[in-house]
């Protein structure tokens, strides 16, 4: 009888997404890209520290059921005292699907995004600028779907904070990798 039931469930879940891989459709997945320069690449030098140090284009699709905002995190984990954090926004409404480039420190994103203090001790993004001879630094741009609107937190809040308050909110989340050296 038990095996029975369970062959039941089974069929009453797997039938429904059968039938719809067999039209076509596929599974979506939560992906973030940007145009700006390609996963693992070398991030041009105008968006970083060395040039004009304006944020590059990301774009993201697939955004899980039940998406009421994102949160966005840009740091590098190869710095010499620890990650050291380039970018936090957060509360970005979940009807967006890419941030423009050209977004500089102090510099507001509209939408009602709010932006957190990165550890160069500003709000706002600030490029890549590694020590010079460090080698090459990965860049990680993370963009976490919540299940809430807002954090509640002010503009100008700690990274530290921002982790703090998504937790149990996070739905899923997604990178894109960019690299730079200074010579």
């Amino acid at each position: 009888m038990r095996t029975a039931t369970l062959y039941i469930v089974f069929l009453f879940l797997f039938i429904p997404f059968a039938l719809s891989l067999a039209k076509g459709d596929k599974p979506m997945s939560f992906t973030i890209t940007s145009s700006s320069f390609g996963n693992g690449a070398v991030i041009p030098k105008q968006y970083t520290g060395e040039g004009e140090d304006i944020s590059p284009e990301l774009s993201w699709s697939g955004a899980p059921n039940g998406t009421k905002s994102f949160v966005l995190i840009c740091d590098d984990p190869d710095a010499p005292n620890g990650t050291w954090t380039h970018w936090v926004a957060f509360d970005i409404p979940a009807d967006l699907t890419a941030l423009k480039s050209g977004a500089k420190k102090g510099m507001p994103l509209g939408h009602g995004i709010k932006q957190g203090h990165q550890d160069f001790g500003n709000v706002g993004y600030q490029g890549p600028m590694p020590p010079r001879g460090h080698g090459r630094h990965r860049y990680y741009f993370t963009l976490y779907a919540l299940d809430c609107p807002s954090l509640g937190i002010p503009e100008g809040a700690a990274r530290s904070k921002i982790e703090h308050e998504m937790q149990g909110h996070i739905l899923a989340k997604t990178q894109w990798m960019g690299t730079y050296e200074r010579k």
